[in-house]
């Protein structure tokens, strides 16, 4: 059983409904190459139906200005999904006072190093890397080799990500000990635009005792 972040949503009812399944998080995304980009004036609406829900910004090498706008929002957790440094992260931090999140993504066991060195990170969001060429640093649907998780010893509170979906999600789980997931394009129906459907599944799955 783990908790559960929604991420890339776009859609006010969606957002409520995703709220009322379980979500723990809801994640919304401010990088500017996305499909599910959103901007802080939207955010500012989609943030009144996340009930219980926590929010998540997540953003991609963010300068302090874009950060201010974003955190004023009312954002509690910041979702670092770029090239960021451990003194950047240890920066925003300082600056804003609020949670903040590093992805990393990772393909070998010695990829997973690179976690230790973010000693100011509040959670590690453990992602795919990026397929060669790509022009996003997340929502690509591909999963890694989840065995070379066996036996880390995380520097601070995990996630997993990386091409989870309502039929893989339970087996993820179990094999990685996961204690939270998160999913973007694996609740889509076509790419950016999330399924009740699937949404409900993928909660549920993570959720079984």
């Amino acid at each position: 059983m783990a908790n559960v972040k929604i991420c890339g949503l776009t859609d006010p009812d969606l957002v409520g409904f995703s709220a009322r399944e379980g979500a723990d998080w809801i994640g919304f995304n401010f990088a500017p190459v996305s499909p599910r980009r959103v901007t802080p004036e939207a955010a500012a609406t989609l943030l009144m139906q996340v009930g219980r829900a926590r929010p998540v910004a997540l953003l991609v090498d963010a300068s302090d200005a874009e950060i201010d706008v974003i955190a004023a929002v009312g954002f509690p957790v910041l979702q670092l999904h770029g090239a960021e440094t451990p003194e950047r992260l240890a920066a925003i931090k300082a600056r804003t006072g609020l949670e903040v999140w590093k992805a990393l993504g990772v393909s070998t066991r010695a990829d997973l190093d690179q976690a230790s060195d973010y000693t100011a990170a509040d959670r590690i969001l453990i992602d795919a890397k990026p397929p060669e060429g790509a022009t996003r640093t997340g929502g690509h649907g591909a999963t890694f080799d989840w065995s070379i998780l066996e036996g880390w010893a995380a520097p601070a509170p995990w996630m997993l990500a990386g091409g989870l979906t309502p039929s893989n999600v339970a087996e993820a789980i179990a094999a990685t000990g996961a204690t939270a997931v998160d999913v973007a394009s694996g609740v889509e129906r076509m790419r950016g635009l999330k399924d009740r459907e699937l949404v409900r599944a993928f909660i549920r799955a993570a959720k079984q005792p």
